[in-house]
Order: C-alpha cells, then structure tokens, then sequence
C-alpha cells in the first residue's frame, strides 16, 4: 500500500479527472479497501477540499466547486497539454491572449523542476497567413454569456452589426434595427473566427451569427426545447453553410459546391481518401478509384484534382472536361512562355535558346525532382 500522502495526492488526481467517482470503483484504482477511501476523503476534506459524497447503489464521491481554487495536480502529459493550449490561445480569436500569458506563468511557477523544463521546452508561435484578414477579437464575456445560454437552452436577445452598416456619409444615421431573437445551439469556431449556430425566431430558419458583432442583451429568454441541426450533425452542417448549402444534405458527400464532378484516378484509394476532406473516394481496383468533389469553380476543381500524380480520367460533367482543357492551355503557355525568354541570358542561353524556349520549352528548362509516383502531391 502506497504511503498515505503518496495515496492523497493519487485520490486528488483521480477526483480531479472525472465528475462522479463510484467508491467501488476508487478503491480499485487505489488498491485500497473501501473504508481507506473514505477516510482518506475525510482527510482531504480536513484540507479545505469540498468532496461531496453522492447518495445511490453507487454512491461515490465529487469533487465540488468551492470558494477556493485548491492546488491542482497535472501529469506529464497534462502539463504539455496545458502549455500547447495556452500558447496557441492568441490563434483563437478570443481575446484572451494577456489572460492565456499570465495563466501559463502562474502554472509554471508551481510545477516541479521536471516538469517545468519541459514547459519551458516548448515554444510555440502562431503565424497568420500572408494575405489572410487580421481576425477580429472577441470579448470573452461575450463568449461566456453566449455559451451560458447554449448549456441553459434559453432564448437569447441581442444586437447585430450587419458587416456593412447602411447609410452614406452625410445622411441621418439609420434607424437602429430592432434585436434578434433566437434559440442558441452551438458555439463553434470556423477559419479562426467564432460563429454562434441559432434558429432564428423572427425568419423561422438557422441562422450562422458573428460572435464578434453580436451585443447580448439582458435578461435571457425562456427555455426551449432544442431541435437538431439539418443532417444532424454540427460540424457537417456549418463546413455544409460555407459552401451556400442549407447542410440537410448530411455529412457525406460534395452536396452545396455549386460545382461537382466525377472522375477516376491511377490511384489507389487509401492514398486519395487522406487528402479528400467532404468527397467521396471509391476504390476500383488496386491502383484505380473514383473521385468526386466538389469546389466553388470548375478551373478550382480541376486544379483540385490536378495535384494528384496521377493519371486522371474525367467521367463528367462536361464543364469539368473543358475546364482541364482550359487549364491545359495555360499550363502549356506558361511552360512555354515568357518568364524563360525573359532569362534566357541569365541562365547562359543564347538566341538559339531563347528561340528554343519559345517553341515550347528547351533543354534549358529546369524541372524539381517529382514526388515518387504513386503518393498525392497534396501538402501535408
């Protein structure tokens, strides 16, 4: 039997793990009788620990909320954990960066050395991508009531900016619309913004909210009883509004790309499903299966497909054909084209290369060793 502040600290953790803990079931883990644990919680409670024992052919004990943040117990692996989310907490969208920076430190300052080293280890920075829109900040608060109402299925209230506010410079401000009114289901997070998934009760319909322009107001509505997302599944209904469908369509397939096409790889299967996120793969042999995808073009399709090393074989529609076709002719012109003539000199060709490379690529073309064949050229 282990030493009775070893087994304090081991019940702490398990109490800190999981809501309810059967004692039964405690014992087990402890490997200790059932009137160990028991007293064992009464010596933490001694500590200031608010253990509730819970009552049942089960009964068991809960680690309560209390007045007091109690010392916190984390593993290895928990400590990792806590540090990758603390440090990628400015990735969020939130707002929470200063807060995130603080809560580490606090953390850091009461881990053994152990494990602070390998806190201290890990550095982790979040990069934008070029080109991208900064994200707007969120106010936690807002978060909070928003998520508050969600758990407690009331009706919420509140203001909504719209993206472009009307009225033009000089004109009477508008006259401020009147507050939505909708029944809160999901939270969710999209390409680094927050979304609040609601039914909305003035258009009858779901409705995809801005955290960032949403205003609560006070006091929530009454409760309701929640209904399902279309297709019953949150994450296929959100990724399913991004593409313009209404996301009844479930989570398979390409259904709401405006554009969707059919064709068969010189690939197998398992090595095309990883790289295809909402199509559907069908393998047709060993080295051969179907694909079909969809995207918001039909030249952004073939290009899609076009990053496989593989042969392709377009089965339809006929826009997806025309638009390889069409992709084609630019690929051949910018195999061909100006960039290399531009270069000749500087490369060490002279007229004759430049002439060359004008009828359509000479030997002073430099081409990157391809991936082996077989493997999809998309980037991991």
């Amino acid at each position: 039997m282990p030493k009775t502040s070893a087994r304090l600290l081991s019940l702490l953790s398990l109490l800190q793990a999981r809501r309810d803990w059967p004692g039964q079931l405690l014992a087990e883990r402890l490997e200790v009788s059932s009137r160990t644990v028991r007293r064992d919680v009464d010596r933490l409670r001694e500590l200031g620990y608010p253990i509730v024992t819970t009552k049942g052919p089960d009964g068991g004990y809960r680690l309560d909320a209390g007045t007091e943040l109690p010392p916190l117990l984390f593993d290895d692996d928990q400590a990792v954990a806590l540090a990758v989310a603390l440090q990628t907490a400015a990735a969020t969208g939130a707002g929470i960066e200063e807060a995130a920076t603080r809560a580490l430190h606090t953390v850091r300052q009461v881990m053994p050395a152990r494990l602070r080293h390998r806190v201290d280890a890990l550095r982790i920075t979040a990069v934008e991508r070029a080109g991208t829109r900064p994200r707007p900040r969120v106010d936690p608060g807002v978060l909070v009531t928003l998520s508050a109402a969600v758990r407690a299925r009331e009706e919420l209230r509140f203001d909504y900016t719209p993206a472009s506010p009307p009225g033009a410079a000089g004109t009477a401000p508008p006259v401020p619309p009147p507050p939505r009114r909708a029944q809160p289901h999901h939270l969710v997070t999209w390409g680094g913004r927050w979304y609040l998934i609601a039914w909305d009760l003035d258009r009858d319909d779901w409705r995809t909210f801005r955290v960032d322009r949403i205003t609560p107001r006070t006091p929530t509505g009454p409760r309701f009883t929640p209904r399902d997302v279309p297709g019953g599944d949150v994450a296929a209904f959100v990724a399913a509004r991004f593409r313009g469908s209404d996301g009844s369509g479930g989570s398979g397939g390409s259904g709401g790309w405006p554009c969707r096409g059919e064709v068969i790889l010189g690939l197998p299967a398992a090595d095309v499903f990883p790289y295809v996120h909402d199509g559907v793969v069908e393998a047709l042999g060993p080295d051969r299966c179907r694909l079909v995808l969809g995207a918001w073009s039909w030249p952004g399709l073939a290009a899609t497909i076009g990053r496989f090393d593989a042969d392709i074989e377009v089965v339809g529609p006929p826009e997806l054909k025309d638009a390889f076709a069409r992709l084609a002719r630019r690929y051949a012109e910018a195999a061909g084209g100006g960039l290399d003539r531009r270069c000749g000199d500087a490369a060490g060709g002279g007229p004759d290369q430049r002439r060359a490379d004008a009828g359509g690529g000479g030997p002073a073309e430099i081409t990157p060793e391809p991936p082996p064949r077989g493997r999809p050229r998309f980037p991991t």
